[in-house]
């Protein structure tokens, strides 16, 4: 498989809507796609972390993906997150989201587990081997307890074309820089944290997957394209517009804040599943005051 570059610009990580009786919202769903086309961005992924995708059954997991392929109708990228801490289940988890149409997978590093870098190369090197489509590697250190080394990431991908990126999010520049300056032709690098997106992009990424997006995809959307283009001078309005929001999305875990914001906005209920909880009560004036500041409510 020859390796190009996914995308250039904003994946939005998509939450997951849940009805009052916490079963997936597909109405809501399908709306939620409709909103990120309509605001630009280039990418939705569902069913990762902010789509909680843990608490999602197999058989939700990949119905929630054919929704949003069926809703996207190949205007956008979906790149479907299929990951897990045991190797197997994530190859099984990847065959059913492409069998939905899926274009490629994200695949979040093992967690619990706490594997060794060999163990790492291993468990992408199967995945890689069995999946005939382009895989997103998703580091996440605060997520799963421990981190890709740059070696090990630029290791898979000179043996493997069909590991077609990585969304960063360990938030080490100097680890990020090492992947971007050795990188291969094609071979994507995405922020995974929206408020760096602007200085990863100026040293080289190729955009971001995003949270905010779910809030404000135009806006958040038109920024990293500024980025893209070198207006960092523009961008960085937009930016700092929006840094009071990106940071807010993670005072409790994601996508606890998110949704909470949604929900205020109108978009969805503010259902989740256990043992994810809904916003505490003493942070939910900052959020109104947040969203009336930026026109959102």
């Amino acid at each position: 498989m020859k390796r190009n570059l996914l995308f250039k610009g904003t994946g939005t990580a998509l939450v997951t809507p849940f009805t009052l009786k916490g079963e997936v919202d597909e109405a809501t769903l399908r709306k939620l796609v409709e909103f990120q086309i309509k605001g630009g961005v280039e990418a939705i992924l569902p069913t990762g972390t902010t789509g909680e995708s843990v608490t999602l059954t197999d058989e939700e997991q990949t119905r929630v993906v054919s929704i949003v392929v069926r809703q996207a109708k190949g205007r956008v990228k979906v790149i479907a997150g299929a990951g897990s801490n045991s190797t197997s289940k994530a190859i099984e988890h990847s065959k059913h989201v492409l069998d939905a149409g899926a274009d490629a997978i994200l695949s979040v590093a093992p967690y619990y587990n706490k594997p060794t870098q060999e163990g790492f190369y291993g468990h992408y090197a199967a995945i890689a081997s069995e999946i005939d489509a382009p895989i997103v590697v998703y580091n996440v250190p605060g997520r799963t307890s421990s981190n890709i080394e740059a070696a090990t990431t630029l290791r898979l991908t000179e043996e493997f074309p069909n590991i077609a990126g990585i969304k960063e999010a360990s938030g080490n520049f100097g680890q990020i820089m090492e992947i971007l300056h050795h990188r291969p032709n094609g071979f994507g690098v995405w922020s995974g944290d929206d408020a760096i997106t602007l200085s990863l992009i100026a040293l080289g990424a190729d955009g971001v997957v995003s949270v905010v997006a779910n809030e404000t995809p135009k806006l958040f959307s038109d920024m990293v394209r500024l980025c893209l283009k070198g207006n960092f001078s523009q961008a960085s309005k937009i930016h700092y517009k929006l840094l009071d929001l990106m940071n807010f999305n993670f005072v409790e875990s994601n996508p606890i804040p998110v949704k909470a914001i949604l929900a205020q906005m109108g978009m969805i209920k503010e259902q989740y599943r256990l043992p994810l909880v809904p916003l505490s009560r003493n942070l939910r004036p900052k959020m109104q005051t947040i969203l009336k500041e930026l026109g959102l409510i």
